[in-house]
């Protein structure tokens, strides 16, 4: 088993066709781009290459190779070699920031580094970190100490390559490390989950199944590793004109034209590239007709964003199937279903429909709690409508965290039979049809101490359906929940970044602050928030850009340094 198999299958069914393109120049009279492009057969042959170039460099199956590129077509024909040799890519977030990064780097301790040469640089100052690397390559020209430039190296074993070009691909067992992909650390340290060879596949199968994909579709993908699916699958893949790393500072004409390109049918990547999209495509006037597929994921995405890609999208719809690094995907749920069946209980503060658990995954509810659950019997599943930790468990469902075995402990759980249980830190409910309902991350819930006649009692709030209420409000681009004290209790507020922007004084802000407050003594779930702040760009997760900060908003807070 190994999804490097997939491409060279592609390469026989398809050799001529192309199966990754990169924008390279843009024309400046009609904005078209020029694409640098390999078919199936020349990226098979390219990774081919690199494949005995990396086994003659001294990577071999389970190397831990450190992988910093930008996506190019090298990416992609690298990615596909380590795969084939039966390397283990350690694919690290850029963005986390440089403690996280570093930190990163020392746990997962590589024996190589495959990286732009900005990466090389940047290793000098920290040499501890990458005391465990003992082989540097850089996709850059520039000549470094210890470390081999990939045009070098192509130029030294090509001739040895072409007098026995069949490269054998490892057969791997389902179980045996494929891959470790770092979570961002957006609630808390990040981990190197471990990817197998199983869980791929799974991964690939589900995929192909849940939008019934074939060799005719065209994919942009806004997370490059989405490429090795849809190119496994026989799909042309186009690396959009951005920086996947910072998906909220995309340029959206460049994206649309790389779509009108290529006629892309299948998209996907963060809500916050498709926000700027769709604002884009209404103010200026345009659909999309190409595209069936939609996707997006790592946040919740709003009703409106659905509404706007009505308009759009003339032949297709929005996805937005639900899951995180340590497994995915789990649900699934179109936006037509969302604004024909849930939109308008979602505004009322029930929660964000994912949808129905994906074919070979299996979903329950259990009671919140901070502690270690050893084994499922030592927990309870909830009943419908019941809001808990969401649990899940299937063949792509990781199993551990790379050297973390007090993290992987705190996240898994084995039931009677000996199956996998991961407990994604969300929490939500499941309706009377099955379908699941996020409420929010395990971290985020708030805790209010209130005063009954029977003496004190807690009070917990969620930060979903708190947040949609207010959300409603027109001068209100997004709200968090958070928590507060007050004389010693609990308390919760709102905090509000306004879609102008604009620092209210006087009349203005004791006006809007009652529209607020008025709207959470409306609902019983926010009726005890009584305070407001204000914030003018909301802090947000470094992967996606889009998920809202909510615990350092809340450090914000206390030091009363809102504006």
């Amino acid at each position: 088993m190994n999804i490097a198999f997939k491409l060279r299958e592609q390469a026989e069914l398809r050799p001529s066709k192309k199966a990754v393109l990169f924008p390279k120049k843009r024309n400046s009279s009609n904005k078209k781009y020029e694409y640098e492009s390999l078919t199936f057969k020349e990226l098979e042959d390219l990774s081919n290459l690199y494949g005995f170039i990396l086994q003659k460099e001294g990577i071999t199956k389970n190397t831990k190779v450190l992988l910093f590129l930008r996506p190019s077509l090298d990416f992609t024909a690298l990615t596909f070699a380590l795969f084939k040799i039966g390397a283990t890519p350690i694919l690290i977030d850029p963005g986390m920031g440089k403690k996280n990064l570093i930190h990163s780097i020392s746990k997962v301790k590589p024996h190589a580094l495959i990286a732009v040469q900005e990466v090389h640089f940047i290793k000098q100052f920290f040499p501890d970190s990458f005391k465990s690397c003992q082989i540097f390559i850089s996709s850059g020209n520039l000549q470094l100490p210890q470390t081999k430039t990939l045009k070098k190296l192509k130029e030294r074993w090509v001739d040895d390559f072409l007098k026995e070009p069949f490269f054998k691909i490892e057969d791997r067992h389902p179980e045996d490390r494929a891959a470790i992909l770092f979570t961002s650390g957006g609630t808390g340290i990040p981990k190197g989950v471990v990817y197998t060879y199983r869980i791929f596949s799974s991964q690939l199968k589900m995929l192909q199944g849940m939008f019934n994909l074939n060799h005719k579709e065209v994919d942009i993908p806004g997370f490059p590793l989405f490429s090795l699916f849809t190119i496994g699958i026989g799909m042309t893949s186009c690396i959009p004109d951005m920086n996947p790393s910072k998906p909220s500072q995309c340029d959206p004409e460049k994206l649309v034209q790389n779509i009108q390109d290529n006629q892309a049918t299948f998209v996907a990547g963060s809500p916050a590239i498709w926000e700027r999209v769709a604002d884009y495509c209404l103010v200026h006037k345009k659909t999309l007709p190409s595209i069936k597929f939609l996707v997006m994921f790592g946040a919740p995405v709003s009703i409106d964003l659905h509404e706007k890609f009505e308009k759009t999208l003339l032949n297709g719809t929005t996805y937005t199937p639900y899951g995180a690094t340590e497994s995915l995907p789990l649900c699934q749920f179109s936006g037509k279903e969302i604004l024909k069946e849930t939109a308008s209980l979602s505004r009322k503060g029930n929660g964000t429909c994912v949808g129905l658990p994906v074919k070979g995954v299996d979903l329950k509810i259990i009671p919140i709690t901070e502690k270690e659950i050893p084994s499922l019997d030592q927990t309870t599943i909830l009943p419908p409508f019941k809001i808990g930790e969401v649990i899940v468990s299937g063949d792509i469902v990781t199993a551990e965290y790379y050297q973390m075995e007090e993290q992987t402990k705190k996240a898994k759980i084995m039931d009677e039979k000996g199956k996998l249980w991961h407990r994604m830190g969300d929490v939500g409910y499941l309706d009377q049809d099955g379908k699941l309902w996020f409420c929010g991350r395990k971290t985020h819930r708030v805790h209010v101490d209130t005063t009954q006649n029977d003496g004190q009692q807690k009070k917990e709030l969620y930060s979903i359906p708190c947040e949609a209420v207010f959300n409603e409000h027109p001068e209100v681009k997004r709200t968090a929940l958070i928590q507060t004290s007050e004389k010693g209790l609990n308390t919760a507020s709102i905090v509000i970044e306004r879609r102008d922007k604009k620092s209210l004084r006087g009349k203005e802000k004791h006006r809007f602050e009652k529209e607020i407050l008025l709207i959470a003594k409306n609902f019983e779930h926010t009726s005890s928030i009584k305070k407001v702040y204000y914030h003018n760009n909301f802090p947000v997760d470094v992967r996606h850009n889009i998920k809202i900060d909510r615990i350092k908003l809340r450090e914000v807070s206390s030091k009363k340094a809102f504006i």
